[in-house]
């Protein structure tokens, strides 16, 4: 239940990099193509070769795992692969396949080549999983029949297929599962200069006028993720629209994100009480999770998973044996003096 509570407070979000009913556009925005991609140039150009290599041998390219935060692109980069293949992709998530013969019905309604994506793939049921294994290797299906001393198994041969996993938590995923795939991406936070250009890509497919300085406010306080960035902008937009002309500038952008309670680091109200209740009520810490959920009422699973991945990841937060810890680079940021914190 504490868990269902955190995925819903964090879909509540604008900053949240979970998929939510602000993202019904989101399908519609996705490059298709990867000269259309921004960002992520490493994997990009792994990419390239492997699609160039399969292509030219006729062949499925390698099952495909991409791993990294939300909200980064992994979805789109499954798309891209099959249109740059020249083939058709089944979309999936690791919870809606229940047992092994949801996944058996998949795998045989694919075509030559055609790709499978499995979103959220750390989730698969164990039982689905080993189903899996056989398909992933040899192209086959290990199908048990009757039950009992009766029982016996057959084997189907699938067409050759490329499966694309995507996950959040590459550290879920078993050994066995994921040594099956030839091909491993992780994909990284974008920059602020390559959010920029995936603003403007967007603002002009809404039909948003948007000028340098007013995508580049709205990138800056993205976090590092395009999810994030479009669904900013869509709000921004709103802003222009009903207190400016319909040009989204720096300071039509600051206005919107200011009423929205968005700094310039992409810090929500909700990151900054935390941060504060820490400095003020416990001296920067260490405090523990429990005691600091109780302090601002909050859950702890829900300050775990939604709230504190970020602030680690600018380094305004420290996990420690003792408890959570806030760096001094989070006083400078609030604008309060840094006095010490209590003995560890």
């Amino acid at each position: 239940m504490a868990i269902e509570f955190g995925q819903q407070m964090e879909e509540e979000r604008i900053v949240s990099s979970v998929l939510n009913r602000e993202d019904d556009q989101e399908g519609g925005l996705r490059p298709r193509l990867l000269n259309d991609y921004t960002g992520q140039e490493k994997a990009k150009e792994n990419l390239q070769v492997y699609i160039s290599a399969a292509r030219l041998r006729a062949e499925p390219l390698d099952h495909v795992l991409l791993y990294g935060p939300p909200g980064l692109g992994k979805t789109t980069l499954a798309g891209i692969i099959s249109n740059e293949m020249g083939v058709n992709i089944r979309i999936t998530s690791g919870p809606a396949i229940e047992k092994a013969g949801d996944l058996a019905a998949l795998l045989t309604n694919l075509n030559e080549n055609d790709v499978l994506f499995i979103d959220e793939i750390h989730r698969l049921n164990r039982s689905v999983e080993e189903v899996l294994y056989p398909a992933m290797e040899d192209y086959a299906l290990d199908i048990i029949i009757g039950k009992g001393p009766a029982a016996r198994s057959i084997r189907l041969d699938l067409p050759r297929f490329t499966l694309i996993g995507a996950t959040t938590r590459a550290g879920q995923l078993s050994s066995p599962l994921r040594d099956r795939f030839g091909v491993q991406l992780r994909l990284e936070l974008y920059t602020p200069e390559e959010l920029q250009r995936i603003v403007t890509r967007t603002a002009g497919i809404l039909g948003v006028e948007i000028d340098d300085s007013g995508s580049m406010e709205i990138a800056r306080r993205s976090r590092g993720t395009p999810r994030i960035a479009n669904r900013i902008l869509k709000r921004v937009r709103d802003f222009a629209q009903v207190k400016g002309n319909g040009q989204v500038d720096r300071a039509m952008a600051d206005l919107a994100l200011s009423a929205l309670e968005i700094d310039r680091l992409g810090l929500d109200r909700t990151d900054r009480r935390m941060l504060e209740s820490i400095i003020v009520n416990f001296r920067g810490g260490p405090v523990g999770l429990e005691t600091l959920a109780a302090t601002i009422g909050e859950e702890s699973v829900t300050l775990e998973d939604v709230y504190e991945p970020y602030l680690m990841q600018i380094g305004f937060l420290n996990r420690t044996p003792r408890g959570r810890c806030v760096t001094p680079r989070a006083y400078d940021h609030l604008g309060i003096p840094f006095q010490g914190q209590l003995e560890l």
